[in-house]
């Protein structure tokens, strides 16, 4: 069984939605490209590296459209590395509609959605989901991921999407390895889902030694 990993670029309120364009997902949201200003090369490296082995992508719509309509055109630009893996490796679309799927590789899944990941997960070792914030969000309450890469933007919004909602399923995740930062102060975290759910307890506690007692 594979992998199945979550690239996710966020502000530091969770924002998810938009980063890399003003028409990216233009509805209500006055902040499209807002990572922009903050890539820096310490970023570069860091998203170029977490591609590294990768044999399959798996999009909401939106996303995939933007990636159909840019990628295929970037094999000899400054993004030539990655314009090559994605060109050559499979892409999966998960949308309600008819997708126009043109880009070579591409395949829509089929209605039941669950189901359809988990069997590509089961037929590639190395499946990433870059952005598609709806798609996220059903793997998120399905359990349906194994890592989240998250680039934390030392932005605040106060408005978009975020990465989590409302409602999302209590998760437990590890830390995978030491977060790294960038000069823009951008911090990239890895994190690996965990057993259990979330557990409580009493910072008062007299055996704590911690409380709001004074």
């Amino acid at each position: 069984m594979g992998l199945i990993t979550i690239e996710m670029f966020a502000t530091l309120d969770l924002v998810g939605q938009a980063p890399g364009g003003p028409e990216e997902d233009p509805a209500g949201f006055p902040f499209g490209g807002w990572q922009a200003p903050l890539l820096d090369e310490v970023g570069g490296a860091q998203i170029g590296a977490a591609y590294e082995g990768t044999d399959a992508l798996l999009l909401g719509r939106r996303t995939y459209d933007i990636f159909a309509g840019y990628w295929p055109h970037q094999s000899g630009g400054e993004d030539g590395g990655i314009a090559t893996l994605f060109n050559s490796i499979p892409k999966y679309v998960a949308s309600r509609g008819t997708p126009d799927l043109s880009w070579e590789g591409s395949t829509q899944l089929g209605p039941n959605l669950a189901d359809a990941v988990r069997e590509i997960r089961d037929r590639h070792e190395d499946v990433k989901v870059v952005g598609s914030l709806n798609l996220v969000q059903t793997l998120l309450r399905e359990k349906l991921f194994d890592r989240i890469d998250l680039w934390l933007h030392p932005v605040v919004l106060g408005v978009g999407k975020k990465v989590f909602e409302d409602g999302a399923v209590p998760t437990n995740v590890t830390l995978l390895a030491p977060p790294a930062a960038g000069p823009s102060g951008t911090v990239f975290l890895r994190y690996g889902i965990a057993d259990g759910t979330p557990s409580t307890g009493d910072m008062s506690l007299p055996d704590r030694g911690l409380g709001n007692n004074g």
